[in-house]
């Protein structure tokens, strides 16, 4: 197979960090190269070289063996190279027709010829099974929809080369196998993919070899077939990692979050949740198990005070907080870390330290005579960054200066720093390496451990399974059957995830 893609000696700098040092990757036509590593090795960066959007300091590209200088991504299109990135490039107010053709509109006597656009990107959906409605607005797509939208328009432009940043980490487990059929697809037609993830098994499963960085380096190049999860972890964080937590034995103390007969619509003003009756207690972990988009944003949303039921009562400690605000409900020993960290647990635009203190601001220490105390925001900040491993300089970056993970580290750093006695923790791991998982893993037992309670929402039924001491199982808004610890197995939590089943519950 020839040569689609050579990124040699490649190192890109910026003040006080080295993001690339010396980088080689590689990659044929017909090919899927898995790049993995930790949060902050430098993945990311090195695609945002060969998609244009930055320059390297020292190095060569080559396409298909000839050198290229990609000064923008309108050149890396031209060139034939895609790019789906980890939090999509789409406008979410135009139709998905638009956003497929913006760029590279086909037009016939100087107007623009949509019924050409649509026969092409028609024949593209045919090919790889890949349906969403082109008059749709972006806004009312799923997340997979969105991603579908991101590989036809990469498509739709001729690519060549593919590159997926992290494209499963907000999929459900059947868009995600989806995904992985795609890409067989598109390397049975040719396309070099370059595929970016932390998720070993799928590393395992599709790619042709596999690149591992840590630390802006390469630590190894092999084929898929010569590797196995504990040499690549170990190549990813320089340890091994073990994700079998240690636990207290389970005794679970009195009620601290009670949900009673709750209903609630979504944003289209539909039924969300339908009459959800549960309890998490003290010293317990429960976990929400189901598919994306059967309630549990909603769910979070309700008890977090992000939005009102239509009907029913939510307690935090016997008292009800229905009607109370976020600050209140923080106030009372609540924390969240969200399922959507950008748009609703950061602000990429604001340094790391604002970021630690969104939620205390305003109060001692940080706060005196209603001005704040850089100093004391300073150290503050500088101690949760070391504490929970952030990968910056210093706490006055801004945040979007960072990787998706060490966000995560952040919003997890805030999140318990204030020793909660109830944590919301929605898709806690969600774009993390998996020695940060490991990582996050052992903070939210811990919480447990401390005789805290725990809502876990997470669409890994592996981290359900792994972290609960109770599951619940939602579909379509209602909670469909519940399993202590010992009794739940994948197998008998998909068929209550796909509505199959309902068994009557009992609130303990």
């Amino acid at each position: 197979m020839s040569l689609a893609i050579e990124m040699a000696h490649i190192s890109k700098r910026y003040s006080g960090v080295t993001a690339n040092d010396d980088v080689s990757i590689s990659v044929s036509a017909g090919e899927i190269l898995g790049l993995i590593g930790e949060n902050g090795a430098g993945k990311t960066t090195m695609m945002k070289m060969l998609y244009g959007m930055v320059s390297p300091d020292e190095g060569d590209i080559r396409l298909f063996g000839k050198p290229v200088k990609i000064t923008s991504p309108h050149v890396a299109i031209k060139a034939g190279i895609g790019m789906v990135h980890q939090h999509f490039m789409l406008m979410p107010n135009m139709s998905v027709l638009q956003n497929i053709i913006l760029g590279q509109t086909p037009t016939q006597w100087d107007f623009i010829d949509e019924k050409a656009a649509v026969k092409q990107i028609d024949a593209i959906m045919d090919e790889y099974d890949m349906r969403v409605d082109v008059g749709e607005k972006i806004f009312r797509l799923s997340v997979g929809e969105k991603q579908r939208v991101e590989i036809i328009k990469s498509l739709f432009r001729k690519a060549k080369i593919l590159i997926l940043d992290e494209p499963t980490a907000v999929l459900t487990p059947h868009e995600t196998d989806r995904l992985l059929e795609v890409m067989q697809q598109l390397k049975a037609n040719g396309t070099a993919i370059i595929f970016i993830t932390h998720k070993l098994r799928e590393v395992m499963k599709i790619t042709d070899k596999i690149t591992v960085m840590r630390r802006g380096r390469v630590t190894g190049n092999l084929d898929t077939r010569d590797a196995n999860p504990e040499l690549l972890s170990n190549l990813m964080v320089g340890r091994s990692v073990d994700l079998n937590i240690p636990r207290n034995p389970y005794n679970p103390g009195k009620p601290v979050l009670e949900l009673e007969g709750v209903f609630a619509k979504d944003k289209r003003g539909l039924t969300a949740l339908h009459n959800v009756n549960f309890l998490v207690r003290a010293g317990e972990i429960v976990g929400i198990a189901g598919v994306e988009g059967n309630g549990q944003t909603e769910l979070i949303e309700v008890i977090a005070g992000i939005i009102s039921p239509t009907r029913g009562t939510v307690r935090l400690h016997h008292d009800d907080i229905t009607g109370m605000s976020v600050r209140r409900r923080r106030e009372k020993g609540m924390s969240h870390i969200p399922e959507d960290r950008l748009r609703v647990g950061t602000s990429r635009d604001c340094s790391i330290r604002d970021n630690l203190i969104l939620n205390r601001y305003y109060q001692k220490p940080f706060s005196r005579n209603f001005l704040l105390d850089n100093g004391a925001l300073l150290r503050f900040s500088e101690e949760q960054c070391e504490k929970f491993s952030v990968k910056t300089p210093d706490s006055t970056y801004l945040l979007g200066t960072l990787s998706g993970g060490n966000m995560q580290k952040v919003v997890l750093a805030r999140e318990l720093e204030v020793n909660p006695d109830l944590l919301i923790a929605a898709q806690p791991t969600r774009g993390v390496d998996i020695g940060a998982i490991e990582t996050i893993h052992q903070k939210i037992v811990a919480v447990r451990d401390a005789g805290k309670s725990v809502l876990l929402i997470s669409a890994e039924l592996d981290e359900i399974l792994s972290l609960s001491d109770r599951i619940l199982v939602m579909y379509e808004g209602e909670i469909m059957a519940e399993f202590n610890r010992e009794d739940a197995t994948e197998r008998k939590i998909a068929v209550y995830m796909t509505g199959a089943k309902k068994v009557k519950r009992e609130i303990p």
